[in-house]
């Protein structure tokens, strides 16, 4: 009896052995190679207002203990979206086929009812971005709680978001203050998705605090400046005059600070850029996270893509030689 469950052991270690090393380097987080996925949902925090949420995708037959994390966050101008919706979902899923872990999470809607344009008050607008982003802390240390139960590192968590939520969590990437209370003071990211986002002071962005970053944006975003310029592109004189810093300007920041960056710009064309990588694009979304944060290459990228059909409507009068050549 003893003899044969010796022999049982040893041929589930062999198993296991031999699905791991089976995993060939270019397959595993860069090809699809789980179809078993599991979802589960989980309340990451409770707040004074709301019941917060994240939907967890874990690949079955992803034996690793030390699986890659994805967490997106929505979009919906602070107001709206939901973390459900099918495209978040089918997001996470194939990210999951490949490997990943990859979750999709709520955070209270500060806007719900309210404009986030020119006639909400800057500093209102300042208050969203910290308190969206420390929930995005709240959430990322959840995750990190349960390692041992879904077989993650905590040190390999990216940040994903489109639109508001590219906002939150390219502010939770880079200014330390929203982190503070709910992360480690030694905490860090391992990269972050921005997907038509910007951050509101480019000074966070250091040789010291720079992660493999990646940035998605149409130069005729009227919404989320594609460089620098006012949020919504308000008046001097409005209540909602706020100076971001969108793609460009963070990724020429990461450039001068010899800092890795992937920039994928699309000329002439607008705010829709933030939904792009989660389908159409999504190719640029797997080379990302493979090469830069998987095999920790150092990459400086700008993929341009070209559209001559230029938006009448556009409020960005920068003229990029990367547009017209």
């Amino acid at each position: 009896m003893m003899k044969n469950m010796l022999l049982f052991r040893v041929f589930g270690l062999a198993t296991v052995l031999l699905f791991v090393c089976n995993q060939l380097p270019g397959q595993i987080y860069f090809e699809d190679q789980f179809s078993e996925i599991n979802m589960s949902t989980y309340t990451y925090t409770i707040s004074e207002t709301d019941t917060l949420k994240m939907d967890v995708f874990i690949p079955e037959d992803n034996v690793s203990a030390d699986k890659p994390v994805v967490l997106y966050v929505h979009g919906g101008g602070f107001a709206g979206g939901q973390r459900d919706l099918p495209n978040h979902h089918t997001f996470c899923e194939n990210l999951a086929k490949k490997g990943y872990v990859a979750i999709t999470m709520s955070y209270s809607l500060l806007m719900k009812g309210k404009s986030f344009s020119c006639d909400q008050p800057a500093p209102n607008k300042q208050t969203t971005f910290f308190k969206t982003a420390r929930e995005i802390s709240l959430a990322s240390q959840f995750i990190a709680d349960h390692e041992s139960e879904w077989g993650i590192s905590p040190e390999k968590i990216v940040l994903a978001g489109s639109s508001a939520g590219a906002e939150a969590v390219i502010h939770n990437a880079y200014w330390k203050k929203t982190r503070q209370g709910s992360l480690s003071p030694d905490f860090q990211y391992a990269g972050v998705i921005s997907m038509a986002g910007a951050l509101s002071n480019l000074n966070w962005v250091t040789d010291s605090t720079a992660i493999p970053t990646q940035l998605f944006h149409g130069t005729c975003d009227n919404l989320v400046p594609y460089g620098e310029a006012p949020h919504h592109y308000c008046e001097a004189d409005e209540p909602g005059y706020l100076m971001l810093y969108g793609s460009f300007s963070i990724a020429e920041k990461l450039r001068e600070t010899g800092s890795s960056f992937y920039l994928v710009t699309g000329c002439n064309d607008g705010h829709e850029w933030n939904e792009l990588p989660l389908h159409s694009h999504f190719h640029y979304v797997v080379d990302f996270l493979y090469n830069d944060i998987v095999q920790g290459e150092f990459r400086q990228i700008h993929q341009v893509e070209k559209n001559d059909d230029q938006k009448n409507n556009c409020k960005n009068k920068d003229h990029y030689q990367f547009c017209v050549n």
